[in-house]
């Protein structure tokens, strides 16, 4: 911005210096000094002034000697500068004086008013009754105020009773902001008040919110009815933005042009005393309904729907008419769907989203017809029901046939046979083609009772020509269809062996509400042509209605294979409903009324059939033939899989009910849906692990000869001692990580014997780098496996000797066999000691031997395996030809058992101990190491705090030495989070004390961080609204104070805002005859509170002592005293106090009830307490996230040693908390002189030998028990 500023100064003053007589120098700061005064973006404006001192130095001349073509380069320096084409600059020498805005006419007459009124503003009621209202400029709001009611009686009234509104902003050019929420008023509904503009004014500097009127004289125009802004290139200023709010509140829908972008205030101003005048925006909006951006100044209102300013009005009656169409089109939606939809559940959802739908956003047909669409299909989940616009040239919409109407039928039957012959001939074209195949082709379809009356003559010229064909080629790809009620005799003419009706689909009529199961016909004339001989339809997208309902059966059934094209998806049973009739054509509701469900329960919802081999029709006959060799292998493919599996499978548990499942569905016509070997074997794939669940089992088309080799390959010739180290170096990889971390990957399984011909040069290369690290990583992420025989001997690296282990056991399909694998007793070179650390790492690449390693590892406890799922592959697999076809099997021929379990390898895979993701998987490990190194410290750490700072030494002391043992127990430990709930759980096995734990807490939530996070003391004027909402107080009948209070302060806290505690808490209760304290809820906080609180409820005089506490960091004992100076009124120790306790109450709400009750100064009623601690203490140990919270002091001023740490109070009385409160409202109401009573014993009692039982306590009970 400062360097367009540059370029437009330095532009001015090369003006100015050749043209000294007639400009002065001050010109361009003058200049500069309106901006800044009036512009109304003076955010635009940083850097002007030191652009200007830099322009003023620079003196460039340019030579300019006109003054008008300086105006000129100026102005386009200026808006090219602040991006702005608002701002003009003119030379008007015969100016006397800058044009002001146009003044207010005040003075004139009302019938003068008027007139100028009636020149910028007309309206009238156009056909079908829809408001017209044209304002050319808007008035001020004094303008309006004067002449309101003559406006609301003359033209608003007369536009009230229309339907809708058209409000012609074309050609309005100026108007006055304060007009803007008086008419914006008129449009918004009342009862609310809405902000509609922000309004920034330059020369004031002010800004100025514009609000909806709460009030206007005459009436609203109903918000039920539609506005249409009508918009123009011409339309400017003010009215722009009644645009652009009426369009934000989505009132009003904009119909035009773009509108001008001008600005809401224009003023043309002299540049000090030149004859130059600057013409700028001064007010701008600051669009609150927009979001507080820029709105349309400088860019304009873009309208909803764009049309040239002259067909404006023309469009807009169309879209108002469209939308008074609205309800009458939903109502006959509603008609539809309830008298025709077939799917009757769905009818109430998509009735009541007709009722709930937003139609404020529709303006023409075609978005009507997109948001039904969207909305009906949306809900219905049926692209059945379908809106369309149908433009007049199209014919006129009529019902679709119903089931048992003909369309496209045959011609009448004749009654002459010759004549039925002759027809019969020419609508079924018969064939037998080479190879002995079938081809039936005819072009629609006819009813039910046409074929059979022509059965006869059907059954000699057509059907018993192709019964002893080896196939059939049914062509479809003419037929259009026809009537439907012949579909089941047609497709009882395939039914397979079956001795009864086989069910072929059923069908729901909405119009009848009737159900039919439609079943094969068990008698027909002629025999059935059985489907184990294989039927293909051929289709195209001319295939329609009956003709598509048929080839939908025949492929579900699993009769016949589809080829060709996609069918034409129009259905018979539909309903055509008008829903608008338009000059432009009309709109038409197309209504499923028959619901088709095959055999499998599925609903068909049209949309066209898919082949099972899409090719293009005139292609599709070619390509039927080709299937049709394909399938005459089909049986033989299926057989040989299933062969396979017996022979080779390693899980002979399963090879009978997959074998079972692949004959049945052989036999039931499944896989005719395969049309070339590779559907085969994907349809072949996914049933053999459906059944099976064993993702490795798989068949695969390869047109090249496999051959499946079962051993490993001959050695070459041994390599020499360079070439073999260079084959080591490129296989393993090797590396000592910081901490002593041992890094080894290889990327292959190696067979034993290849693994044993390298030992020596593997040990001495690999293995001598690694076997002395501190713990070792392998890295198995990037190895799919290979051979597992060389597994037992990687295994035996990294155990003992002797005892020797047994890692697995191996079930070997071919020999029917287990064998035990174990671990070996020698090996080459060292073993990793059991003692170190291992961890593996894997990720879903992981595979057959490398994970026969890791899941051994991990069986045995002897790997942490941290990374992905691996893959789940198998031991050894093998791959079989089946038959000589092109087809595959691949199977695992092994499968591993866990030695510690004896079950079965998981399919799915090894589960590592820590899932993470594979790029993470090293710096776990890494983390791990680092924090097993340092779980002795932690122990250590953990039992000198305890030790040192536990309330009870001696078992602190005793927990510190019993941890001192426990390493053994975090061996595998794999994260601090788990580190923090074994050591807090032994820490409180060995203490019995609950409050004694240890917590992870990461980085990001060290706010959370008991006891650390420092009492953050807020104002008193924010206290004093805490107070409120923390202290509850009430005086119940009999003058019985109340007093609630859920957490205790801190002292220091408190005695910052005591006079605020005794004015709005304590003044309330404390002239009450007895009080209630309730502790119920109350879940503790500091103690150092306790002492002032208890002293409000003893005497003036000697301290009394209210408990000792033993603070172990410290190894003090503190006295706790009554305090003898207190803010506000003692309670005394004359009245009752009773205390409500329950088992939320805890910590210092534990302590206050325990002193008070053993001074005798309390009575209790309630539940016993929680058993909290005294306060407890956070340290932080070591460098890790663990925090270990100890109690750190006890009380001992029991000479007994008895306390309420960690048993809780017991009440005097225990009811339950819900009880509470009625029982001690009782007793102080009724019985205050037993309490009295219990309170003069208690008080002639030795402070140190006051219990909870005695006559008056039994009397007590027993009085409130009766009670």
């Amino acid at each position: 911005m400062r360097r367009q500023w540059i370029l437009l100064l330095s532009t001015l003053f090369c003006g100015l210096t050749s043209l000294e007589h007639l400009f002065q120098p001050s010109l361009v700061l003058d200049m500069a000094q309106v901006l800044l005064d009036n512009y109304c973006f003076p955010e635009n404006l940083i850097g002007m002034q030191e652009a200007i001192e830099q322009a003023i130095r620079s003196r460039e001349i340019l030579g300019i000697s006109d003054p008008q073509m300086l105006a000129d380069v100026l102005t386009a320096g200026v808006q090219s500068s602040l991006n702005d084409p608002r701002l003009l600059i003119s030379y008007e020498p015969s100016t006397l004086e800058a044009p002001g805005p146009a003044p207010v006419p005040a003075n004139l007459t009302q019938e003068e008013l008027l007139s100028e009124l009636q020149r910028s503003m007309s309206y009238k009621v156009l056909e079908g009754n829809v408001g017209y209202l044209r304002i050319d400029s808007i008035p001020d709001q004094e303008v309006l105020s004067q002449l309101g009611g003559f406006l609301v009686t003359h033209v608003w009234r007369q536009l009230m009773g229309s339907s809708a509104l058209v409000l012609d902003l074309r050609h309005c050019t100026g108007g006055h902001v304060s007009s803007i929420p008086y008419l914006v008023s008129y449009l918004h509904p009342g009862g609310t008040v809405l902000h509609v503009d922000t309004i920034y004014n330059r020369p004031s500097n002010t800004t100025t919110e514009l609000w909806t009127l709460p009030q206007v004289l005459g009436e609203r125009y109903s918000a039920d009815k539609d506005m249409v802004v009508l918009t123009s290139g011409h339309t400017r200023g003010v009215a722009e933005d009644i645009v652009y709010i009426l369009k934000q509140m989505g009132r009003a829908i904009v119909v035009g042009e773009r509108t001008k972008g001008s600005a809401l205030e224009l003023q043309k101003l002299r540049i000090g005393h030149s004859d130059f005048f600057l013409t700028l925006p001064v007010s701008r909006s600051l669009g609150p309904l927009g979001g507080g951006s820029q709105t349309w100044e400088g860019s304009g209102v873009l309208p909803c729907v764009g049309t040239p300013a002259e067909q404006a009005l023309e469009k807009a009656l169309g879209i108002l008419t469209l939308r008074r169409a609205l309800p009458q089109i939903i109502q006959r939606l509603e008609e539809a769907l309830k008298n025709y939809y077939t799917l009757v559940s769905r009818v109430p959802a998509l009735l009541h989203l007709l009722a709930n739908m937003d139609f404020s956003a529709i303006v023409s047909e075609e978005d009507l017809v997109a948001k039904l669409n969207a909305d009906l299909q949306a809900v219905s989940e049926d692209p059945r029901l379908l809106v369309r616009a149908i433009m007049p040239r199209e014919n006129s919409p009529k019902p679709e046939p119903g089931a048992n109407e003909q369309l496209g039928t045959l011609p009448a039957v004749p009654e002459d046979e010759a004549a039925r012959q002759a027809l019969v001939k020419s609508e079924f074209q018969v064939s037998v083609l080479p190879g002995n195949v079938g081809y039936l082709r005819f072009d629609r379809f006819a009813d039910v009772s046409t074929m059979e009356v022509l059965g006869p003559h059907i059954l000699h010229q057509v059907w018993e020509p192709l019964q002893d064909t080896e196939h059939l080629i049914m062509d479809l790809r003419h037929n259009p269809g026809g009537p439907s009620s012949a579909v089941p005799l047609l497709l009882s003419y395939f039914q397979g062996p079956d001795a009864g009706p086989v069910h072929l689909f059923t069908t729901f009529d909405r119009r009848t509400n009737h159900t039919q199961e439609h079943f094969s016909r068990l008698e027909l004339q002629g025999q059935r042509y059985s489907t184990q001989r294989g039927v293909y339809l051929l289709t195209s997208h001319r295939t329609a209605t009956a003709a598509e309902e048929f080839a939908f059966l025949m492929q579900s059934l699993g009769w016949a294979t589809l080829v060709g094209e996609i069918t034409a998806g129009n259905l018979l049973h539909t309903h055509t409903v008008p829903l608008l009739e338009t000059p432009t054509g009309s709109l038409v509701l197309t209504v499923p009324m028959l619901t088709f469900i095959d055999n499998h329960g599925e609903c068909w919802l049209g949309g066209g059939v898919v082949p099972d081999a899409i090719v293009l029709g005139e292609e599709a006959l070619d390509r039927a033939r080709e299937v049709l060799d394909f399938h005459r292998s089909l049986s033989a493919l299926v057989e040989g899989t299933g062969n396979l599996l017996e022979a080779h499978y390693a899980r002979p548990e399963v090879v009978g009910q997959t074998r079972a499942l692949l004959r049945h569905k052989l036999a039931q016509g499944a896989y005719r849906t395969a049309v070339d070997p590779e559907s085969l074997a994907s349809q072949l794939t996914a049933d053999l692990q459906e059944v099976s669940g064993d993702h490795r089992l798989l068949v695969f088309h390869s047109p090249e000869e496999l051959v499946a080799e079962e051993a490993p390959p001959l050695l070459p010739a041994a390599p020499s001692p360079e070439e073999l180290s260079y084959l080591i170096d490129a296989l393993f990889k090797t590396e000592v990580l910081p901490g002593g971390l041992g890094y080894l990957r290889f990327d292959t399984m190696a067979d034993l014997e290849t693994v044993k011909a390298i030992g020596p040069q593997l040990v001495q290369l690999v293995w001598n780098r690694l076997v002395g690290t501190a713990s070792l990583v392998v890295d198995l992420r990037y190895n799919p496996g290979s051979y597992s025989s060389a597994v037992p001997l990687l295994c035996s690296y990294f155990f003992e000797a002797n005892p020797r282990r047994h890692l697995y056991s191996v079930f070997d399909r071919a020999t029917s066999q287990v064998t035990e694998v174990w671990t070996l007793a020698q090996v080459a070179g060292q073993r990793y000691s059991t003692h170190k650390d291992l961890y593996v790492l894997v990720s879903h690449s992981s595979g057959s031997a490398a994970e026969a390693f890791t899941r051994t590892m991990q069986d045995l406890q002897r790997a942490t395996v941290i990374g992905e799922p691996t893959a789940g592959g198998a031991l050894s697999v093998g791959i079989y030809q089946v038959g000589s076809s092109p087809l595959y099997a691949s199977m695992p021929t092994q499968i591993g058992l866990s030695a510690t379990t004896g079950q079965a390898w998981d399919l799915a895979g090894v589960e590592p101990d820590i899932t993470v993701p594979v790029n993470e998987a090293l710096s776990t490990a890494q983390d791990i190491m680092v924090l097993r190194a340092k779980v002795p410290t932690v122990l250590q750490t953990a039992g000198k705090l305890v030790a040192d700072n536990y309330a009870s030494s001696e078992l602190g002391a005793k927990m510190a030495a019993q941890l001192s043992h426990l390493h053994s127990h975090y061996a595998t430990v794999t994260s601090e989070g788990a580190l923090a709930e074994m050591l807090g759980a032994n820490l409180q096995v060995l203490s019995g004390d609950p409050h004694l734990k240890i917590a992870y807490i990461p980085e990001d939530s060290k706010d959370h961080i008991p006891g650390t996070v420092p009492m953050q003391i807020p104002s008193p004027e924010v206290f004093e609204d805490l107070i409120k909402f923390s202290f509850h107080t009430n005086v119940f009948e009999g003058n019985l104070g109340y007093l609630r209070f859920d957490m205790f302060g801190d002292c220091e806290l408190l005695s910052q805002v005591s006079e605020l505690l005794v004015e709005h808490v304590w003044s309330k209760v404390v002239h009450t005859d007895a009080m209630i304290i309730d502790m119920r809820f109350n879940i503790g906080g500091p103690t150092s509170s306790i002492s002032a609180l208890c002293s409000y409820f003893f005497d003036e005089g000697p301290p009394i002592l209210l408990d000792k506490i033993y603070n172990r960091p410290n190894d003090s004992v503190n006295d706790i005293w009554t305090r003898t100076h207190l803010a506000g009124e003692r309670y005394g120790s004359k009245k009752s106090v009773v205390i409500l306790t329950s088992h939320i109450t805890t910590g210092a709400a534990e302590e206050f009830t325990y002193i008070m009750k053993r001074l005798g100064r309390a009575f209790v009623i309630g539940e016993v307490t929680s058993g909290g601690c005294q306060s407890l203490q956070t340290y932080h140990v070591d460098d890790t996230h663990l925090y270990i919270t100890i109690p750190t002091a006890r009380s001992v001023v029991s000479a007994d040693g008895s306390s309420w740490e960690g048993v809780g109070v017991t009440p005097h009385i225990v009811v339950s908390a819900e009880m509470a409160l009625t029982r001690a409202k009782e007793m102080l109401q009724h019985y205050p002189e037993a309490l009295q009573g219990f309170g003069a014993e208690l008080s002639r009692k030795s402070p140190w030998a006051v219990g909870t039982s005695g006559p008056l306590t039994e009397s007590i009970h027993a009085r409130s028990g009766s009670a």
